[in-house]
């Protein structure tokens, strides 16, 4: 599933293409993906004249600004956005067709076709399903030690668990979790409460850190993802721990392992994280 690093890279290469367009005609192939309103052909009628005026992201959600609505869309597993000429055929699994006033089209593939829309009206974005029970963005000025440290003391989760809870942080992914852990010294399966205050900070740190070098270099393309123009991220070049089951630990040597946490493959050194007593 695309996390942060690479919604928010999707965002910076879409924004520019089809900023100042208009949608002339959508093009709806599989209904499914479109969740409100739940009737696909006022979704059409609806936005059909409207302009894309930005491209905003929360968490793992783009927000397509347009004239009157907010367009929200969740990728999923294998969602994918492209701008294409009108003469281009279609490749498969393409589900949505935003017809734009240039002569290119936005269009939207999703093999598994999980991935969803939501059109809202500005009032309501944040006040109603899917943002309004996120937490605060990693980003954000709210993230800070001490919201961290309050949020992980009140729960018995382990603290991977706890971590890829989006009503805590929004947008943080088992990649990227994985990548902070192992930086902070802590070992996945710590129960969450048990977590200093000191070690809350270095996790807020190096979330920030952790996910500012990914998007730097255009998020990881582990399995199948790609930007909006095709290409992929090269984050996984630099990553320590994260699908390197049986390899040598970047800092010590010791011997990578993998186990799973709250029914999610973990990978972590069991040297520099140790496990809890």
């Amino acid at each position: 599933m695309p996390e942060l690093p690479e919604v928010e890279t999707v965002r910076r290469t879409l924004e520019p293409i089809i900023k100042g367009k208009k949608i002339k005609d959508v093009i709806i192939h599989y209904a499914g993906i479109i969740k409100e309103p739940n009737d696909s052909l006022a979704f059409k009628h609806r936005i059909i004249g409207q302009k894309f005026t930005q491209v905003d992201r929360l968490g793992k959600f783009l927000i397509f600004h347009l004239s009157d609505d907010r367009l929200v869309s969740h990728l999923r597993m294998e969602g994918k956005y492209g701008v294409y000429e009108h003469s281009e055929p279609l490749e498969p699994h393409t589900h949505i067709i935003f017809q734009l006033d240039d002569g290119k089209e936005l269009r939207y593939r999703d093999v598994r076709k999980f991935g969803t829309m939501h059109l809202k009206e500005p009032s309501h974005l944040l006040s109603t399903p899917p943002l309004n029970k996120l937490g605060v963005e990693p980003f954000s000025e709210h993230f800070t030690s001490e919201y961290l440290f309050q949020k992980l003391r009140r729960t018995t989760r382990r603290i991977k668990p706890a971590l890829l809870d989006q009503a805590i942080v929004t947008g943080l992914g088992n990649i990227y979790v994985d990548e902070v852990l192992y930086k902070s010294h802590i070992h996945p399966e710590r129960i969450a409460n048990t977590i200093t205050f000191e070690e809350a900070k270095m996790l807020q740190q190096h979330t920030v850190q952790v996910l500012q070098e990914a998007v730097e270099h255009g998020g990881s393309s582990i399995r199948s993802y790609l930007n909006s123009l095709g290409e992929v991220g090269l984050f996984q070049l630099r990553i320590s721990v994260y699908g390197k089951e049986g390899e040598s630990c970047p800092s010590c040597d010791t011997t990578i392992e993998k186990i799973k946490v709250g029914g999610r493959g973990t990978h972590f050194c069991p040297k520099c994280q140790p496990a809890p007593n």
